[in-house]
């Protein structure tokens, strides 16, 4: 299996538990070199790749290599992501642009290629991670949430199109799991308690979905929300601001 940004954070977490299950795991690395490099020789059976998503062919690229020397190539996990801000008033073209390109031209595309060209037992399964915010938005993050909403959007299309009856194209959905920007430990404590369950929900369940997802259970263009329930509220910012400014959700 491929992760990409699996060098840190949920990537990470995603890299470790398929190593665990017994999976050659390719963790893939934008400028993280040091810390992927770690990551893999902790792991039982890993490997790492470098790639710049903001470049498109690029990722084609290393896609295309991979299937070509992988005989069993079965899981593509879209990890990597960026999280910007920009204001919903006001669209930043740059930050907008390096965004929609990172966050789902580049993962979209390599989907594609992925399907096209990789050799599998029992099928490929692409795995795109998007967000809570797809039914839960708010005007915060205006160009991330519009790149998660747009790669969403691929998933159903890929399902429908791209996939063989063997396939499996699905989107993993995520709440707030890691502390994110310069939010301190008081502020993450809070924040990520704003779902119907009121918990932490941890990177070890984002990779335990992972998992179950690339073992094809789920009918294709599916998507698993792991959330603690976060995308059944209706929240008026994201919680990072929520709970800066006190305001319960």
């Amino acid at each position: 299996m491929l992760v990409t940004g699996g060098a840190r954070r949920i990537g990470a977490a995603i890299a470790r538990r398929f190593a665990e299950a017994g999976w050659h795991v390719v963790i893939h690395y934008g400028s993280s070199r040091n810390e992927a490099q770690r990551l893999a020789d902790e792991l039982p059976s890993a490997e790492c790749v470098q790639c710049d998503l903001a470049d498109g062919d690029a990722g084609v690229a290393m896609v295309e290599a991979l299937a070509a020397r992988l005989p069993d190539w079965r899981a593509l996990v879209n990890c990597a992501a960026i999280f910007d801000a920009d204001s919903v008033t006001e669209l930043d073209p740059a930050t907008n642009a390096r965004t929609m390109q990172i966050n789902a031209r580049t993962p979209t595309r390599m989907a594609q290629a992925y399907l096209s060209h990789a050799r599998a037992e029992g099928g490929k399964r692409v795995i795109q991670l998007t967000d809570q915010k797809l039914a839960n938005p708010n005007p915060d993050f205006f160009s991330y949430t519009m790149s998660k909403h747009a790669v969403a959007a691929g998933v159903t299309m890929l399902a429908m199109g791209a996939a063989k009856a063997s396939d499996r194209v699905y989107a993993l959905a995520p709440g707030a799991i890691l502390a994110s920007h310069d939010q301190s430990e008081d502020e993450t404590e809070v924040s990520h308690r704003m779902n119907l369950l009121q918990r932490k929900t941890g990177a070890t369940e984002v990779a335990d979905a992972a998992l179950f997802l690339a073992g094809g259970h789920l009918t294709s263009g599916q998507t698993l929300y792991v959330d603690s329930g976060q995308h059944l509220l209706a929240q008026p910012r994201d919680v990072i601001y929520l709970a800066r400014e006190g305001v319960d959700a």
